[in-house]
């Protein structure tokens, strides 16, 4: 229109600096934090996207093992009308119970005697609670040590006999261990990762992925069972009962699916 003069509001690049003067203060910061919040959002959502992309399965090792240490006690009994009557008793079977397992082929370096234990029990009158008679009895422990498993497995099968000779005797179950096991489960879980790997692998290439690094790993249960068992324990188990042995151990492992 006639007599009025318009202002351009483009801003030549030669102007920029310009531009910045005549900004207002609280103008600028707010271009600036807009442009860094856009920035950080794409880095959130990337990362939220790659956190997703994982899968999770257990994986599993079980191997046969052999015992390699034995524990095993038989405890001698004997009774009296005293203490001192009671440990007189137990005397003799326990010289007769030493002595075969000497004859069996036990050294003498593998066997130890516990702490003799010794108790009494009143006998009263059911009417008038009058006491009748004291009884003691006293129970030597014999325990038996050894890397021998088989001598032990043996002699514990034959020492019933003592008793068909009237030996007093509690005669225990061995207990078989394997006093390498510390290394074993650093084997046996590198082996169940692998085994979780080899499952990762299947599950993804149904879908067409592949499987990347480890995200997580959690170790599951650790069993030592008889061999061939079923029995699996929420926390674990170590059975001591037979000289051959099944150890399992389990891994939940986390994988990144690329």
């Amino acid at each position: 229109m006639d007599g009025i003069e318009t202002q351009s509001q483009h801003v030549p690049a030669s102007g920029f600096m310009g531009w910045i003067r005549r900004t207002p203060p609280l103008v600028l910061p707010m271009v600036v934090l807009s442009a860094g919040l856009v920035v950080a959002g794409a880095v959130a959502v990337k990362g939220i996207r790659t956190a997703a992309d994982t899968i999770t399965v257990t994986g599993a090792s079980t191997e046969r093992i052999r015992s390699d240490y034995a524990d095993w006690t038989v405890v001698v009994q004997g009774s009296g009308a005293s203490q001192q009557a009671a440990y007189q008793a137990v005397q003799p079977d326990l010289q007769q119970t030493l002595a075969f397992l000497r004859t069996q082929g036990v050294p003498d370096g593998s066997v130890q005697l516990a702490v003799l234990e010794s108790s009494s029990n009143d006998i009263r009158n059911r009417v008038n609670g009058a006491l009748i008679k004291t009884e003691w009895s006293a129970r030597q422990p014999i325990r038996i040590s050894t890397p021998d498993v088989n001598l032990i497995s043996k002699v514990s099968r034959s020492i019933g006999s003592l008793v068909g000779d009237g030996v007093s005797l509690t005669i225990q179950p061995p207990s078989y261990t394997y006093t390498k096991l510390a290394d074993k489960r650093v084997d046996m879980l590198a082996k169940a990762t692998a085994d979780a790997r080899k499952r990762a692998v299947a599950i993804a290439g149904q879908a067409g992925s592949g499987i990347g690094a480890i995200t997580k790993a959690d170790t599951g249960t650790f069993q030592i069972t008889v061999p061939n068992s079923t029995d699996m324990g929420r926390y674990g188990s170590y059975d001591t009962r037979t000289i051959e042995k099944d150890i399992t151990a389990v891994m939940g492992v986390t994988f990144r699916v690329q």
